[in-house]
């Protein structure tokens, strides 16, 4: 099978230590690498707000993963997500090759706000 790129986003649970929240996202990062997935960018978004309650819980702690990996992998990398308890909601989406793009740009920093404010400050 051929290799495509993917992005995953996962919610872990609030009520973590920083030490339980970095085993967990270890383990998510481990079993990525033991499927022969090879791992572009990852990111702790961070402790962020939850559109709605899930499982009594407001806010959530938001880690992303980019990498490239074949698509029987992510079937396989759902059902990890569903056997860890820390893990409250996640999301994975085949990235294009304007996803790619825009993750590229994104990482440096040409989406950057500041850099657009102060350019067109400039002109």
């Amino acid at each position: 099978m051929e290799s495509r790129s993917y992005e995953t986003v996962f919610v872990l649970t609030p009520v973590l230590s920083e030490e339980q929240l970095q085993k967990t996202i270890g383990k998510i990062r481990n079993f990525l690498q033991e499927n022969k997935a090879e791992i572009v960018h990852e990111e702790k978004i961070g402790l962020k707000k939850l559109a709605y309650s899930i499982q009594h819980k407001s806010t959530g702690v938001y880690y992303l993963f980019e990498f490239q990996a074949t698509p029987d992998v992510i079937t396989i990398l759902e059902t990890e997500y569903r056997r860890e308890e820390a893990i409250i909601r996640f999301m994975t989406c085949a990235l294009d090759k304007h996803g790619i793009d825009y993750n590229d740009k994104k990482r440096r920093g040409v989406w950057d706000k500041k850099t657009e404010i102060k350019k067109k400050d400039a002109a």
